[in-house]
């Protein structure tokens, strides 16, 4: 492996899931791979497990790791090529990121959609950029479209939960928020779920598709209780309109998971990225239930880290 952005980054998901969870019972047992060398995590946004997870998982693998808050620490990036830097830019990416790639043997990092310029979040312009001009392996710790390391941890997380002798029923629903969010952990999701075969579902309130470039072929249902009958698991998450791009559009119905909503579904195990909104997007009654994985998908983050970078540095002996 020598970069991770999307599911297509693998060859064989099962096999990585499987051997994400054997790392659970020896975390340390590749430290070898990594002596010696640096990881630098760069973050233009803001982040708790994505930070943590991945600097514990590169520990785990003997890694040092050094951690820039790009917008907080360091000069101010320009992104457009031939720009004449007259302004508020002082470094150019292309500069920084050829930098960086001295000093690191992995470079991961996370920048957000903006929600403003449709064009430019689709096309993942700053990803794409630091992709040109980094000259060691690059991962993302959640791009303009997409969050891999989320979408790992979850696909681990659903396997540790697998009902017997069934394929489960995935159920992906929209939730309401009091903002405007991105579309990577959606599309991410999608993309993912497609990749393992399971029957997957997404609800949402008319209006608020995602990129059919994700969810293309995935069942839309408009109605949610319609949606949770006989779910296996329910992926809640909020995000913005695709269409009316960054926008929120109102919706009159109530979208927030409860019980009462679930009991249709087959005794359905709930699961949510977080941070998460409590009694906006999901009740306290089903977060604070035994049906809720959100803490072990939390968990899983790190091995999801460890096995993709432990991937990379094992390409790269």
């Amino acid at each position: 492996m020598n970069k991770f952005f999307s599911v297509k980054d693998i060859t064989d998901l099962n096999t990585l899931v499987k051997e994400a969870i054997a790392l659970k019972k020896a975390p340390l047992q590749n430290q070898h791979l990594g002596k010696g060398k640096t990881i630098g995590l760069v973050f233009l946004n803001s982040s708790l497990r994505t930070r943590l997870s991945t600097q514990k998982a590169a520990q785990n693998l003997g890694l040092h790791t050094i951690i820039l808050n790009a917008n907080q620490e360091a000069w101010t990036w320009e992104f457009e090529d031939g720009a004449i830097m007259n302004g508020n830019t002082i470094e150019h990416v292309k500069d920084a990121a050829n930098v960086l790639s001295q000093y690191c043997d992995i470079i991961g990092i996370r920048c957000f959609a903006g929600l403003t310029n449709k064009e430019e979040d689709v096309s993942e312009k700053v990803y794409s950029l630091f992709e040109k001009y980094a000259k060691v392996p690059l991962v993302s710790l959640e791009s303009a479209t997409l969050h891999p390391f989320q979408s790992l941890a979850d696909c681990i997380t659903i396997a540790e939960h697998l009902p017997i002798n069934k394929k489960p029923k995935v159920v992906l629903s929209w939730a309401p928020h009091i903002k405007p969010i991105p579309h990577a952990v959606g599309n991410s999701f999608a993309q993912w779920m497609q990749k393992a075969d399971y029957d997957f579902v997404i609800t949402h309130p008319e209006g608020y598709e995602l990129d059919p470039q994700f969810t293309g072929g995935v069942t839309i249902e408009y109605n949610q209780e319609k949606a949770l009958e006989n779910a296996d698991f329910v992926y809640v998450k909020n995000w913005s309109s695709f269409k009316n791009y960054g926008k929120l559009i109102p919706v009159e119905e109530d979208w927030l998971l409860t019980n009462e909503k679930l009991k249709g579904s087959n005794n359905a195990k709930i699961m949510h990225c977080l941070p998460v909104r409590r009694n906006v997007e999901i009740s306290d009654e089903v977060l604070d239930s035994e049906n809720a994985l959100v803490y072990q998908q939390a968990n899983n983050r790190t091995y999801a880290a460890q096995i993709v970078l432990q991937k990379i540095l094992e390409n790269h002996e």
